[in-house]
């Protein structure tokens, strides 16, 4: 049995998720969704990010903790994610002991490697509030791009940065020109992987352009050893003697969620992890842009340093971003559409919709609930529902709720076999928009094929062929609909019940006699949608 590992990026638990995360994680679902279909064995992990400054931050505004804030917005992820649809086999959290053991004995071994090295490095520290500055509390000029960047990661250009580097450097809180000491702190040697890095690259000619442009940049430009200890007082202990003051920085133990997450399905299912993270198996790492370092860069070169064979990434399935109405979302000046909000407000299957069909796969694309409103209407409502809805209400109607078994058409039958290994192939490389819309081709062909036997004059004037057409149609819909289950699986599990069909990925038949008379319509149009 083949194994599909797929990883979502791990949101920060310090605020509400918006629509750009949820057009990044989408992708991920579809591909778990697809992967079981087809029989596969399938790990599907993510969580929240519970450690780092930005949620210490947001414990200090709102005088809270880093345990309660990030417990929190944990909670609202998993609410949201469900709501969406999202087939997790497995969403948890950085600050499960599950993943700080994982983490914890990965690095004690890591720590014994040639490419872990000690270093004395400057460390900010702020005068006006007498404390040591990390990270995120840092804002100067990125010293890439030269954008007003805080201290971990520029997001003008997604250069991964260190706070020695910061040119202007000063406090976040009270911006006082900041001071330096020194500290000792452990470094990951990624310069001594630079040909390893290299060959990973070349061998994934496939990637999406920015990941590929991404990575060729960061090993172009040189590699830099990264701290992977930092002073913190929220996160992961360092195993290491001498460092019992100290955490292992975010980067370094995140992405090994992935892992942990990993390590303890297969603990549940009684699978040998070793196969898993093995070369037995295919991976998929799915999120935005400006996470590509992190899955293209540092995670390989932990797993390269941890020195074990363990399986490098795959597919990297890197989103670019979602604007709204033309903007950029940003969350300090409230312009965002909070994934919550969305979710009690509309039908998930149209939400999931619209960031397929609009997915930022290649370029930037934009949300507007105008054009929102447009895709579900004539789209969701008039073609695929439409589809549905006249093909089965006829059925319950005129035929007395019986679809018979048909012979169907050749050319039909030829089309839906087709269609199978044509949007598996799009699926399984990451084309989720072209896969979407040749199903929708589909659904406008039947549309087209109802049409052109127009059942309601053949059911008086020849009933045979009537039965016929709506045996053809309901075979349509029956595949389109199995086809259209990782995509929108809310409404094709509906359709899958009616149709009594199995949701594996080949041709379904339809053998039904009887549908239920409770059809109800799949989705319904939107009148109104809010002015931002």
């Amino acid at each position: 049995m083949d194994n599909i590992v797929v990883g979502g990026a791990w949101p920060y638990a310090n605020g509400s998720l918006h629509i750009g995360h949820i057009a990044a994680l989408l992708p991920g679902d579809i591909l778990a969704r697809y992967f079981r279909a087809k029989g596969s064995r399938v790990f599907y992990v993510s969580g929240s990010d519970c450690h780092g400054t930005p949620i210490t931050i947001r414990a200090k505004q709102e005088n809270s903790t880093p345990e309660m804030v990030s417990e929190h917005y944990h909670r609202e992820f998993c609410e949201v994610f469900k709501k969406l649809g999202f087939s997790y086999d497995l969403y948890t959290k950085t600050s499960d002991p599950r993943h700080k053991e994982f983490v914890t004995e990965f690095h004690k071994r890591l720590y014994s490697s040639d490419y872990i090295k000690e270093r004395v490095v400057k460390q900010a520290y702020c005068p006006s509030c007498k404390r040591v500055i990390t990270d995120r509390l840092i804002v100067g000029i990125c010293p890439a791009c030269g954008a007003t960047t805080r201290g971990d990661q520029c997001d003008a250009c997604g250069e991964v940065l260190d706070t020695d580097i910061i040119a202007e450097a000063r406090c976040a809180d009270c911006g006082s020109h900041l001071s330096f000491g020194e500290t000792t702190q452990l470094f990951l040697q990624i310069s001594k992987l630079k040909q390893e890095l290299s060959n990973f690259l070349a061998a994934h000619p496939y990637w999406r352009k920015n990941a590929i442009s991404f990575t060729k940049r960061y090993i172009d430009e040189g590699l830099r050893d990264r701290a992977i200890t930092r002073d913190l007082d929220w996160g992961i202990d360092v195993p290491k003697p001498g460092y019992e003051d100290k955490k292992i920085y975010i980067w370094a133990e995140n992405v090994l969620g992935y892992l942990s997450a990993t390590s303890i399905l297969c603990k549940e299912r009684g699978v040998n992890f070793k196969d898993v993270y093995g070369n037995e198996s295919r991976h998929y790492y799915v999120h935005g842009k400006d996470n590509i370092p992190f899955h293209t860069i540092i995670l390989p070169s932990l797993l390269l340093a941890y020195g074990a064979g363990f399986h490098l990434p795959d597919e990297i399935i890197s989103s670019e971003y979602i604007t709204l109405e033309g903007r950029k979302i940003s969350t300090s000046q409230n312009w965002a559409v909070w994934a919550k909000d969305l979710v009690e407000e509309y039908d998930p299957d149209s939400i999931r919709y619209f960031f397929i069909a609009n997915g930022p796969e290649k370029r930037d694309t934009d949300f507007s609930f105008r054009e929102f409103k447009k895709q579900n209407n004539s789209e969701l409502v008039g073609a695929w529902g439409n589809f549905v809805n006249r093909t089965l209400v006829f059925t319950l109607k005129y035929l007395d709720c019986e679809i018979l078994p048909v012979t169907v058409e050749t050319y039909i039958k030829e089309r839906v076999q087709l269609l199978y290994g044509s949007v598996g192939a799009k699926i399984e490389k990451g084309s989720f928009r072209d896969a979407l819309e040749e199903i929708f081709e589909t659904v406008r062909f039947g549309n087209t094929y109802y049409d052109s036997k127009q059942p309601w004059k053949t059911r008086i004037e020849n009933p045979e062929e009537c039965r016929n057409t709506i045996g053809n149609c309901a075979y349509l819909i029956a595949n389109i609909a199995n086809l259209l289950h990782p995509f929108l699986p809310f409404s094709s599990a509906k359709v899958a019940e009616w149709l009594n069909i199995t949701l594996q990925w080949k041709e379904q038949k339809v053998v039904i006699k009887q549908i239920p008379p409770d059809i109800s319509i799949l989705f319904s149009k939107i009148d109104s949608c809010p002015q931002l």
